[in-house]
């Protein structure tokens, strides 16, 4: 089946960020795919948005949902978050947010998998999609080279803090230059951020999403907590310039100032 004969390029704005949807490659019906996947992601908003009175969150904050009164899909990611909960022993945890439970941290990366999966499902081949800087790519990006994924700087608008290579996968950054003072340290409940950026790369992006929010609330000392799960890696840039690589990741070579990616 032949691919689209120009790459498809949306901006869909919902979660409370702008999702950026690439497609490279994929069949003539790719636009309809495309408004499946910008449609899923309203579902999901309006399921787990904690500012939207009527949500499951919401509810579910306010005592009026019960364990066995739960969506599957809210279960589901639930169970997500105690899994990232123990892997970053307790760094990640959205119970200690303010208010009540908010798995805001990893169910933006979980969505954006879902959004990618009816992609593909639909017979798209290579895509890229960045929620905010929580990206999924998947397929042969064109010269068939590894994606490149360039990681904003926190601080300087006309540069970037990394480009990295991947082969597909999931790149998540965390950090306060886009959302403001947002992080919340689960020990104190004080909004805090040892890191002025976190970017975690792996196989799954609700899990690489969690890791970065973690990692720029804790700082290097939950370094190791990425190193030991398989395929993970990470990048870091503290307050003062620093950055901090881990062994696996690749780096691209060459200039860094120019685009602009979360």
């Amino acid at each position: 089946m032949p691919g689209t004969a120009v790459p498809l390029e949306h901006h869909e704005a919902v979660m409370g960020t702008v999702v950026s949807f690439s497609v490279i490659d994929g069949p003539p019906s790719s636009r309809e795919t495309l408004e499946a996947a910008c449609a899923e992601l309203h579902r999901i908003d309006e399921l787990f948005s904690p500012w939207r009175p009527e949500s499951a969150v919401s509810r579910l904050r306010r005592g009026e949902l019960g364990q066995g009164e739960l969506p599957q899909e809210l279960s589901e990611v639930l169970d997500r978050c105690r899994e990232a909960r123990e892997i970053t022993v307790g760094w990640f945890d959205p119970w200690a947010m303010p208010g009540g439970v908010d798995p805001g941290g990893l169910v933006k990366g979980w969505a954006v998998e879902r959004a990618g999966r009816i992609l593909r499902e639909g017979g798209v081949r290579c895509a890229l999609i960045n929620g905010g800087g929580d990206i999924a790519c998947f397929g042969s990006p064109p010269g068939a080279g590894p994606w490149r994924i360039g990681i904003r700087h926190p601080w300087r608008d006309d540069a970037l803090a990394a480009i990295i290579e991947c082969d597909g996968g999931a790149v998540a950054t965390s950090g306060t230059y886009e959302r403001g003072e947002h992080l919340v340290d689960p020990r104190t409940g004080a909004r805090r951020a040892a890191l002025a950026s976190a970017t975690v790369l792996g196989p799954d992006l609700a899990l690489a999403d969690a890791l970065a929010t973690a990692l720029a609330v804790a700082g290097p000392e939950l370094l190791h907590r990425v190193l030991e799960l398989d395929s993970y890696e990470a990048h870091l840039v503290g307050w003062d310039g620093a950055e901090h690589t881990t062994p696996g990741t690749r780096l691209a070579s060459g200039p860094r100032p120019g685009a602009r990616c979360p």
